[in-house]
């Protein structure tokens, strides 16, 4: 028997993502050659600064959205949210409500032991020809509680008596690490210490577009899924299994989506609900949540409370750390990422826990557990600059090994004037005190073998890029025609976008900021095939070689000066032209990001206002494909790190358990008058390939704001939001003691 050749493998790191959280893990792959992306400056589209393909169809209101749709015979479907916290659900009539004219379909959602653990917990659901009357169903319905103990904050669940939430009590995930010894004995070898207790608040998504469903179902074996999801292939089995039929035979179709954040994975209640509704009816159901349903039961980012001591020696070494972080994530725990989070320490002790509550449970948001974590630390880290003399920008390089961060922090301080800062906090004169901030964070961005591209072109010259993928308004469509124009001589315009839909090739839930590096890896692999097919086949024609033959914009040149126009070469295909498939390449993708922001901020110290004017954000992102999107994407993460960090916030009331803020009228979002400058600086000088970026540029912002405020007035904040009853309580307690400036 002939001897089998041993593949060569090589070990890469892959970012592998459940539910929006992302872990790099060491994987086994093949060591092949593959396609590579031409040097920074060689690119003729990639890079540029293009707008979105479907910017227009946006902004004139073409394109459709899942709720957007409306079809044939279609019912509105709404669902019934528990008025408690935390009770038996004794009966639940349906009859008033399937009585009424024009309702089709009431049905009970099973609760897990007849209980409603939350305010809003959906616990009955109808079907209705408009949206009105599914309201009126609503109210028709008639439920009978038992009331429960409950508890919705953290003393509540930790106190004697307390209502048990899990088999083991309420406290979830504890996890001790490092030597407690060590680190109190390393304390007393510090020159500087210092101690705080930090809180981060709970947030709502408050995505553009509230999560559900259309089902297209009418009670045979197929059927349509028009969802809001952030991952299209997350559907089509959940989808089968509640319908009773083949999953090959469920089409999603995800043209346009408003936001997800992390929040919109698998079907969730309101799919199967959704799809519960449309298979009793045999009809289309419209189940879109609303906006109190959103706020009260589609998750969120957690809230933590950080008990963290730390000190360091005189150059501002970091040398010891010790932590109690309690995660504060309603029923599914959540919390941050461990500390002390980037930064290098000699000693460090932390004992993290999660407090189960009655609470709404958290799910991924944005780069999961990390601004929580990013505002502890830097909050530490500020504080320990401030108590040894060393300018904070300088004190984190002393701790940031990586040299990435430290030419990010020179960038970031050269953009914003940091030599303007008050190198006593609160040391400038009058009422209206000015300051600035620094913070840092990270984040992996890297991609996996998923995606399945293809690139078809026909026989007139026309070409189509298609894949399954969804686009959460990163632009996908526009930077996957960039690489497909790249490679093949043509323009933007000149390639058709095709994706959102299940029976095109498979690709990876947009989590993580996995999407980039897992799909443009793939398209890139696709335009070279392509490209590669159509020099062989113009080489013939142009009689000379493969390798001779040029690409330029809109043709294919020998040597000689002979020359073929793309359709021209397109002529040369098959009768039903030519498909190409590309694939995931790790050589075309890396990971790991080292997002660094300033903040400038007003802070008025008669009204406690702060006023951001200006944040300076400075992001790698290896090879930058689009500057425009780019740009985009950073400036979106930083309005919304803002808000979390000067507005946003779950209200619960305690007593009743209660949200009180569940409307986009109580809850407060930044406008357009909170929106600083923003510069953004954009860092592709090393040679790594596409890195993805929608999570970093949203970690250190509120970090950077916090430590502005106590630059400018003296005031540290340590409870996210900055808000003006925090700054004038802080400010009043320096009077008190004599330390106001």
């Amino acid at each position: 028997m002939p001897e089998t050749k041993k593949k060569k493998t090589k070990i890469i790191k892959q970012t592998v993502v459940k539910d929006g959280i992302d872990t790099e893990i060491e994987v086994e792959v093949e060591d092949v050659e593959g396609p590579r992306w031409l040097p920074r400056e060689a690119h003729r589209v990639i890079g540029k600064r293009i707008p979105r393909l479907d910017g227009p169809d946006k902004v004139t209101g073409r394109a459709k959205y899942s709720t957007d749709m409306r079809l044939p015979g279609m019912l509105w479907g709404r669902w019934l949210g528990s008025k408690y916290p935390n009770a038996r659900i004794v009966n639940i009539d349906l009859s008033a409500a399937k009585a009424m004219p024009g309702v089709k379909v009431a049905i009970t959602i099973e609760k897990g032991g007849g209980m409603a653990r939350i305010h809003g917990d959906p616990i009955a659901a109808v079907a209705a020809t408009t949206p009105e009357i599914a309201d009126d169903a609503l109210r028709a319905i008639k439920v009978e509680y038992e009331e429960q103990p409950h508890a919705v904050t953290i003393e509540q669940a930790l106190a004697p008596g307390a209502p048990m939430l899990s088999e083991k009590g309420n406290i979830a995930s504890r996890k001790q690490d490092g030597d407690l010894a060590a680190v109190d004995a390393a304390m007393g070898e510090c020159d500087h210490v210092v101690e705080l207790e930090l809180e981060t608040q709970v947030k709502p998504h408050v995505c553009f577009e509230t999560h559900g469903f259309i089902i297209d179902y009418r009670g045979g074996d197929t059927a349509t899924v028009y969802a809001s999801t952030q991952g299209v292939f997350t559907i089509p089995g959940d989808a089968a299994k509640e319908l009773g039929i083949p999953e090959a035979n469920v089409l999603v179709n995800t043209q346009h989506m408003g936001s997800g954040y992390g929040s919109k994975f698998g079907m969730r209640t309101e799919g199967v609900v959704a799809c519960r509704l449309a298979k009793e009816a045999k009809a289309a159901v419209h189940m879109m949540l609303t906006r109190q349903d959103e706020f009260l039961a589609t998750g969120n980012r957690s809230g933590t409370r950080q008990k963290i001591k730390a000190g360091c020696k005189k150059d501002g070494t970091l040398w010891a750390l010790k932590g109690e972080l309690i995660k504060f994530g309603g029923l599914s725990g959540g919390g941050p990422a461990p500390q002390p989070y980037v930064y290098s320490a000699k000693n460090v002790y932390v004992d993290s826990y999660a407090v189960l509550t009655n609470n709404d449970g958290s799910r991924a948001w944005r780069a999961p557990r990390h601004p929580q974590a990013s505002f502890a630390i830097e909050s530490i880290v500020d504080e320990l600059a401030h108590a040894s003399g060393v300018d904070g920008v300088a004190f984190r390089k002393k701790n940031l090994t990586d040299p990435m961060y430290h030419r990010h922090l020179d960038e970031g301080a050269e953009a914003i004037g940091w030599d303007r800062r008050n190198t006593t906090p609160g040391g400038t004169p009058g009422t209206l005190k000015r300051g600035m901030g620094v913070a840092v964070g990270t984040w992996g961005g890297g991609g996996r073998a998923v995606c399945e591209v293809d690139i078809i072109i026909k026989k007139d010259g026309s070409v189509t890029t298609r894949c399954g993928t969804q686009d959460l308004g990163t632009g996908t469509r526009t930077y996957m025609a960039q690489i497909t124009a790249e490679d093949l001589g043509l323009e933007v315009a000149d390639i058709k976008v095709e994706i959102g839909m299940s029976t095109y090739g498979k690709a990876n839930a947009s989590g993580g900021s996995t999407t980039v590096p897992s799909l443009a890896p793939a398209v890139k692999d696709a335009s070279a095939q392509a490209r590669a097919e159509l020099v062989n086949r113009a080489a013939k024609v142009l009689e000379c070689k493969p390798e001779e033959v040029v690409v330029r914009p809109g043709r294919f040149a020998s040597p000689t000066g002979k020359k073929l126009d793309f359709k021209q070469v397109a002529a040369l295909c098959p009768p039903d032209g030519l498909t190409f498939r590309g694939t995931w390449k790790d050589t075309l993708s890396s990971t790991t990001t080292h997002p660094v922001q300033f903040a400038e901020v007003e802070v008025d110290t008669e009204t406690g206002k702060v006023n951001v004017l200006k944040v300076v954000a400075v992001q790698d992102c290896g090879l930058c494909l689009n500057e425009l999107l780019t740009e985009s994407q950073i400036e979106g993460a930083v309005i919304q790190s803002l808000s979390y960090g000067t507005l946003e916030e779950r209200v619960v009331d305690p007593r009743l358990g209660l949200v009180l803020n569940a409307n986009m009228e109580d809850y407060k979002i930044a406008g357009t008058t909170e929106i600083p400058e923003i510069v953004t600086i954009i860092d592709d000088k090393d040679d790594r390939p596409v890195i993805g970026i929608g999570e970093p540029p949203i970690i250190p912002t509120q970090s950077a704001i916090a430590n502005a405020v106590y630059n400018a007035c003296g005031v540290r904040i340590t409870s996210l939001p900055i808000t003006p009853d925090k700054v004038l309580m802080g400010l009043q307690t320096l009077e008190q003691e004599g330390r106001r400036s």
